[in-house]
């Protein structure tokens, strides 16, 4: 039987932190609505995949694994192409995104075909909010949104939503969410924000974000909405 949610999420390299946040994320969600996870695990070279196969006895998993990083966004992708149920949930495996914060979602989801969160507060490195800043303005520029946090990855989808946007997916590696909340204005999908509790990681520390990395990482967001923008789709 198709679940009424499926939650889709990336995981690399986080033996140390993913069984509390799946047990979080389980205990919170399972009264109130029929769900499973699906988990794309994303090249790991600690203990994850151990951990995974461990932890797909005790919740309900569809467990994709590979041995080679296919990055956040291909990783996004990949779950959301599985994914069956009408409601798609995505969020992150760092338990930095507040399993309570999912009843307001769900309570909106006949609203709005899509809900992105809104951290209010974002407890994460000045790097990454230094460059969130920067690309929010860079996004309302081109795009025209003026969504507070259009990059945060804490989406409540329908599957009609979800399937009118895959098929274009994938020009922005490292800023999936910035291109999903472009191409659903482009579409005349409406997005709603919904506040959030943002916290800091359960486990360990970022593996993307790290200070030598952003420059980089910016130029391949930046030049990836740019062919958003002249896609015009």
């Amino acid at each position: 039987m198709i679940p009424d949610l499926q939650i889709v999420m990336p995981v690399h390299n986080e033996a140390a932190g993913i069984g509390p946040t799946l047990k979080e994320w389980y205990d919170e969600l399972s009264p109130q609505v029929s769900f499973e996870f699906i988990i794309t695990e994303d090249g790991s070279k600690d203990a994850t995949k151990e951990v995974l196969i461990e932890l797909a006895t005790r919740y309900p998993i569809l467990l994709d694994m590979t041995d080679k990083r296919r990055g956040y966004t291909a990783a996004m992708i990949v779950g959301m192409r599985i994914s069956t149920a009408p409601y798609v949930l995505a969020v992150d495996a760092d338990g930095q995104f507040d399993p309570k914060d999912f009843r307001k979602f769900w309570q909106k989801r006949e609203q709005s075909p899509l809900l992105i969160g809104w951290r209010q507060y974002r407890a994460d490195v000045l790097a990454r909010k230094i460059m969130s800043k920067s690309f929010k303005t860079l996004h309302r520029l081109l795009f025209g949104l003026s969504l507070h946090d259009a990059s945060c990855g804490y989406v409540l989808m329908r599957r009609s939503a979800l399937e009118a946007l895959l098929p274009q997916l994938g020009l922005v590696p490292e800023g999936f969410w910035l291109e999903v909340t472009a191409r659903a204005s482009r579409k005349g999908i409406s997005l709603e924000e919904v506040p959030i509790n943002h916290r800091r990681r359960t486990a360990g520390t970022t593996v993307v974000y790290k200070p030598w990395r952003v420059p980089a990482i910016a130029w391949r967001n930046a030049t990836g909405l740019l062919r958003v923008w002249l896609s015009r789709a």
